[in-house]
């Protein structure tokens, strides 16, 4: 095992120099570069304009500005973006941040909800739920992820101007004003739902631990959901009785920033997750049908085990392989799924800043974002190749 982790890791080197090799070349082909809109306007000192570029090292040849640039990157310095005069990693570290809390909050939705319909669907083929969730699957891969964006921001004016109260938020990814009365009040109202749907689920897991038996993917499912949900909401509620009405978003509590933003990415969570967890419903889907049909499933059946033994533990565990092949590519193709949605939905993300620097010719921070991309491609390929290897016997570390 240690030794095909070290070679995979050493395949990283020559992957990563190629692919920013490439990417460097490919941003170079376009005409100009930072300061020629500078040359255009004649009113600019044409010696003032060598000096500059000289001084940011665009007029030396590509090999020298790409090795300039490679040795940066190795000392973990990204280069200075030529419009912000800064660090690249000051500039583009908390938009990346700001993209990873929607990339990781989609996956979350994606895999715990693509997953139990899908072997729900495969088990209840033909039935009015699987025609139900299969109506709705083909919606979420029709619906481009920007028009959608514009349906949730419709839908949130609508019910603010129904209800007269911000029920969702219209864009952006903070309050400047936090309203800390309301979130204790809310905190009050959900708190208890939330402890007994934790109680229930806790219930019902001891209840078959008693019984010796194993717990259902969706009683985990539940009881990790609703016990989270229980504690988010006790925070707030022991500290509810000191905290003022109103405070600025900078000078309010973590517990209060935290929800704030989360608050706001969850419609566009609901859009960026929608088409992926459509797709991998229906693959889900076939996947089991295609596993539940094998000579093995029946063998075990006809030995009489049980139908969830051999449906959670013996077919679940073959059909789900192709999820798993499927995490190299799912980072990077959330970012990506997400860069429309966040200019439709005006969340600071990575793609409003590509577009930025695209627009600038920064090339600094656009070789910034795609090395950061190109790591998270590779970074989930090595750990989608590690959890195939252990989950699929036939796979050998030789």
């Amino acid at each position: 095992m240690f030794g095909y982790v070290v070679r995979r890791l050493l395949q990283l080197i020559p992957t990563f120099f190629g692919a920013t090799l490439l990417a460097f070349l490919v941003i170079q082909l376009a005409p100009g570069d930072f300061v020629t809109r500078l040359e255009l306007d004649p009113t600019q000192d044409r010696e003032s304009i060598a000096n500059l570029r000289q001084q940011l090292g665009l007029d030396q040849p590509l090999p020298v500005q790409y090795a300039k640039w490679l040795s940066g990157i190795l000392q973990g310095y990204l280069g200075l973006s030529l419009s912000y005069k800064s660090d690249v990693w000051s500039v583009i570290g908390q938009r990346i941040l700001n993209s990873m809390v929607l990339v990781v909050l989609a996956t979350l939705m994606i895999y715990l909800i693509a997953i139990p319909i899908g072997v729900y669907s495969a088990i209840r083929k033909y039935t009015w739920p699987d025609r139900t969730f299969t109506v709705l699957a083909f919606l979420g891969l029709a619906i481009p992820n920007f028009f959608f964006g514009l349906i949730m921001l419709f839908l949130a004016v609508w019910l603010s101007d129904l209800t007269n109260m911000r029920i969702l938020p219209i864009g952006g990814m903070t309050d400047e004003f936090l309203h800390l009365g309301n979130m204790t009040r809310a905190a009050q109202i959900l708190f208890p739902p939330a402890l007994l749907g934790t109680l229930v689920f806790a219930g019902m897991f001891w209840w078959r631990v008693q019984r010796k038996q194993t717990a259902t993917f969706g009683i985990w499912v539940g009881l990790v959901l609703f016990g989270m949900s229980a504690l988010l909401m006790l925070w707030p509620l022991l500290q509810g009785p000191g905290l003022p009405e109103r405070l600025p978003y900078t000078e309010s509590p973590l517990w209060a920033r935290a929800n704030n933003v989360l608050w706001h990415a969850f419609p566009v969570v609901i859009v960026v997750g929608t088409s992926g967890l459509a797709g991998l419903m229906r693959v889900m889907r076939g996947q089991m049908l295609d596993v539940l049909s094998q000579d093995y499933i029946r063998t075990a059946r006809a030995k009489g085990l049980n139908e969830r033994v051999v449906i959670y533990k013996h077919a679940l565990r073959n059909a789900v392989i192709p999820f798993i092949a499927g995490i190299g590519g799912l980072l990077p193709g959330l970012i990506g799924g997400a860069g429309l949605v966040e200019v439709t939905m005006a969340w600071p993300g990575i793609t409003p800043a590509l577009l930025e620097a695209i627009s600038a010719i920064d090339i600094y921070v656009i070789m910034g974002l795609i090395t950061i991309t190109t790591v998270l491609l590779m970074i989930g390929n090595v750990v989608s190749d590690l959890l195939l290897a252990w989950v699929d016997p036939r796979i050998r570390y030789s």
